[in-house]
């Protein structure tokens, strides 16, 4: 009974100690983890590369992968670059199986465990901020050790109880039949993917899998098989953490799951040949650390498998599960609320892409027509434009809290500007721009025409928003067509040329108001209007003004000209 207590106990510890020292590694890690993963998913194998560091890092491949599910669902990088990190995870998440093998199961860490627990959680208590966060990692660190060393008894007296001739063969003898070996294999696979399942964390059950081999509990070709095991198992959390989640996070579940299942098609399919290699080699060099070594390569075999394939492997992950709801509010992805500067930017690319749908639609009646429609009652995109901004409102009141730096925090306060000016247009256009019982003299004609060369550049420089975030560093030439998908036309404009132009039109709309009012208004006493006819004109004209104006000021928010 006290063998069994010791090792619960010792798992206890050990996750506890995980949960502690992930929290306060991204704690100390801050913004940066966003910023280093934003940065470097140029290509699936740099991103492969820096997801598996940032994970060792931070010792937690669910934090690399729910932030990566935030930067795709914002837009900041493509679901191809959003794979190439999760890839990486998978890699860096099996560096702690590297720390129990190099020093858990070999030396009492308890002199050592407790004083970092008691150091770390002062500290944690007495300060704030990152210093804080150090201080939870370190007193997680000694928990993790600690744990081991309990774990590391605990499985020494369960070595007096169970002996490998217990489990089931997972390598047939020449004279047995081949098919036996493989129900042992399967068998302890399963065995494997039941304890990842219980503990929630695949790292855990390897160590109690190196421990218990360490203690003699458990074959080297034992531990190999439930390891195939403990790896399918932890994409039963991400599974389970995708329902009723985001489509941007179910497709990212998937692909781990996939990634887990395929790697352990061919770890399963090499095991008869990888196997009896390993168990010769355990005769000169350590098992522990084979059983390490054999858990880094089974996931690197994987990710260099698929890394060739990412462009089918997308495609297959999209097909089985394809995208849903408005475009608009796409980036909108509730992982992004955990990380403020990724939920700043998720509301930044609704904004982008709200505002080019209502300026598109808006210059499609301007331009198209000579007597344009009424824009409230038929430009039905205008509407989904005002609705994905009033969810992005909502989104943005949900952030955890506050952005850390001054850049960041100015980032938010420009995204604010442009959101509120972006609201007021849509605002303005749905409540119905009636240009049905006008004529329309030369100066109304003008203005129009300036609204929809307005409308035209905002409509670019919206789109350029969102192409520039999936291409850091590529100029965003962006197409700009009426009437046609406001993502998409074969017209394109740069937002340097965009910007000018947008501002030239609010502006000379702005300064034609006071002229034409008194020249509409002078209109009815020399009987060539009448009283109503002139105070539509003038209105209509104010209303111009505002659209232009309002998409002048949202599109230089957006892009930092504010």
């Amino acid at each position: 009974m006290s063998t069994a207590i010791s090792a619960l106990g010792g798992v206890g510890l050990f996750l506890l100690g995980m949960t502690v020292m992930t929290e306060g590694l991204k704690a100390l890690a801050g913004s940066t983890l966003r910023t280093v993963l934003g940065k470097a998913a140029a290509t699936p194998l740099l991103g492969s590369f820096w997801g598996a560091i940032v994970t060792l890092l931070v010792q937690s491949s669910s934090a690399t992968t729910m932030t990566t599910i935030g930067l795709v669902s914002a837009g900041l990088l493509t679901f191809q670059q959003g794979l190439g990190l999760v890839f990486g995870a998978n890699v860096g998440t099996t560096g702690t199986g590297w720390l129990v093998a190099l020093i858990g199961v070999r030396v009492s860490l308890t002199a050592a465990a407790l004083p970092m627990i008691f150091v770390g959680a002062l500290t944690k208590l007495l300060a704030r901020g990152r210093i804080a966060g150090a201080g939870a990692a370190l007193a997680g660190f000694g928990l993790v050790l600690f744990g081991l060393t309990t774990l590391q008894q605990g499985m020494g007296g369960l070595a007096e109880r169970l002996h490998p001739a217990d489990l089931p063969t997972v390598l047939a003898s020449p004279e047995g039949p081949w098919w036996s070996g493989l129900f042992g294999v399967l068998a302890l696979v399963v065995v494997g993917l039941v304890m990842t399942a219980l503990m929630q964390s695949s790292t855990a059950a390897v160590a109690v899998t190196l421990s218990g081999y360490f203690a003699g509990a458990v074959g080297l070709d034992q531990a190999c098989a439930l390891i195939i095991g403990q790896n399918i198992g932890t994409a039963t959390s991400s599974a389970l953490a995708a329902i009723g989640a985001s489509t941007t996070a179910k497709r990212l579940a998937i692909a781990y799951v996939l990634f887990k299942l395929i790697a352990a098609l061919i770890a399963l399919t090499l095991f008869p040949v990888v196997t009896p290699l390993l168990v010769r080699a355990s005769n000169t060099v350590d098992g522990v650390t084979l059983l390490a070594g054999y858990h880094t390569a089974y996931n690197v075999v994987g990710v260099l498998v698929l890394l060739p394939l990412v462009d089918w492997f997308t495609r297959l992950v999209e097909r089985i599960l394809p995208e849903r709801g408005s475009p608009l509010t796409r980036p909108l992805d509730s992982s992004a609320l955990a990380t403020p500067i990724v939920a700043v930017e998720a509301v930044r690319q609704t904004i982008a892409r709200a505002l080019a749908t209502a300026c598109g639609s808006i210059e499609a009646a301007l331009a198209g027509r000579a007597v344009p429609i009424r824009l409230g009652k038929d430009a039905a995109s205008v509407p989904d434009a005002a609705d994905a901004l009033r969810q992005a409102q909502t989104f943005l009141s949900d952030v955890s809290g506050p952005p850390e730096t001054e850049d960041e925090q100015r980032h938010l306060t420009s995204t604010l500007h442009a959101l509120d000016h972006a609201s007021r247009l849509t605002e303005l256009a749905n409540g119905g721009i009636n240009f049905d019982s006008v004529g329309g003299g030369p100066e109304d004609i003008r203005a129009r025409e300036l609204c929809a060369e307005a409308m035209r550049s905002a409509a670019a420089i919206a789109r350029g928003v969102v192409a520039s975030s999936r291409a850091a560093g590529s100029p965003p030439i962006l197409p700009a067509s009426p009437g046609a998908d406001v993502m998409a036309g074969p017209r394109a404009i740069s937002t340097d040329e965009a910007m000018p132009e947008l501002e030239r039109c609010a502006t000379q709309l702005g300064e034609m108001l006071r002229p034409h009012r008194n020249a509409t208004l002078g209109a009815v006493a020399n009987g060539t209007l009448t009283a109503d006819a002139a105070l539509v004109r003038v209105e209509t004209v104010r209303s111009l003004e505002a659209l232009s104006r309002h998409a002048w000021r949202s599109a230089a928010h957006l892009v930092g000209r504010g």
